[in-house]
């Protein structure tokens, strides 16, 4: 399917206090990752929701949010922020979250059955390679420090990065960090590069404008697809179908309102998650939005199947999974089509 950092520690104490720095970052990250979210208020059938503090993770929540598309449903959202996919699938495996959005990198927890795939949001590009200043190629890597938020989309790429120069992660000093860590580690030049993403990526570029970009998902879209996703417990879809169809009936208002209105969710998004409009506009042009006509159309013909099948054989082909589950057994499409009529 697949086409064919710092420099070494000078000091074990040196090593040391870059270790015990990156890991206490991440325990902070980590403690914040499930952090306050919000209410949509009403008094219909709860429902908790994820979502990442991005245009792909939190703009059908904004619209659902402004536009009352919750109450429309006979619902109430409580909305909680997380830092990557992988967080939420383990929340919906501990019952502690009912809905989730994840990005391609994590499509691998729901093709090995830990969680159901309900709708399809985004085609991504927002994924990147990531390198300090002076370093402009994967092959100058070898032997640096690369950071990565392991199971996400920056793991992905930078695994298909490698693979297209002829390197495994072997030729590297990988280190798994947390998103937030990333920004700070990279910024102050504790790493050399990075499997990382957008926008969180203009945060670093910001503080190192020379920052340069060694990889993109646009350089693979001829071997893979790279799908965001809304995701949902195994239990949840089998015990209680009706409120899933609720919930992706307001997923499906709001994806006609944000490919109708794409100027008033990015403004919905960019208050939501209080950041300027300009920055989430920015980060909205790396993804390619699906509106709900087409989604049902791409899932008729088979063409999701197919992205999510693409997907199976990367993940088996990086040892990610050995035997992935049949996306037309983790996909509910009939669910999400059903809920439009």
């Amino acid at each position: 399917m697949i086409r064919k950092g710092l420099p070494a520690m000078p000091s074990t104490t040196t090593r040391r206090y870059l270790s015990a720095t990156l890991a206490g970052l991440s325990a902070m990250a980590l403690l914040t990752a499930c952090g306050s979210g919000s209410d949509s208020g009403g008094s219909g059938e709860k429902v908790r929701f994820g979502y990442i503090n991005d245009f792909n993770g939190a703009s059908l929540i904004a619209i659902a949010d402004a536009e009352g598309l919750w109450k429309k449903h006979g619902l109430t959202a409580e909305a909680k922020v997380f830092t990557n996919g992988p967080l939420q699938i383990q929340a919906l495996g501990t019952n502690n979250l009912d809905f989730g959005y994840i990005g391609p990198g994590a499509m691998w927890l729901p093709a090995s059955g830990q969680a159901k795939v309900v709708a399809i949001n985004t085609l991504g590009n927002s994924d990147r390679v990531i390198a300090q200043p002076g370093i402009d190629s994967m092959e100058q890597l070898k032997g640096k420090t690369v950071a990565v938020p392991e199971g996400t989309s920056g793991d992905m790429i930078l695994t298909l990065a490698l693979q297209k120069a002829g390197m495994t992660k072997d030729d590297l000093k990988v280190v798994p960090m947390d998103p937030s860590t990333i920004v700070s580690a990279f910024s102050s030049k504790q790493v050399d590069a990075a499997g990382f993403w957008y926008p969180a990526a203009a945060t670093i570029k910001k503080q190192i404008p020379d920052m340069k970009e060694l990889a993109k998902n646009t350089d693979f879209e001829d071997d893979v697809s790279f799908p965001t996703a809304f995701v949902a417990g195994n239990k949840l879809v089998k015990d209680n179908p009706e409120k899933v169809e609720k919930v992706l009936a307001v997923l499906r208002d709001a994806m006609k309102f944000r490919s109708e209105h794409t100027d008033e969710a990015i403004e919905l998004t960019a208050e939501k998650l209080k950041l300027p409009v300009d920055q989430v506009k920015a980060d909205a042009a790396n993804n390619k939005v699906l509106g709900v006509d087409e989604l049902d159309s791409l899932t008729k013909d088979g063409t999701i199947a197919k992205w999510l099948t693409g997907m199976n054989d990367y993940f088996v082909e990086t040892g990610k999974l050995k035997k992935p589950v049949d996306p037309k057994t983790y996909y509910t499409g009939d669910l999400f089509i059903g809920a439009g009529k």
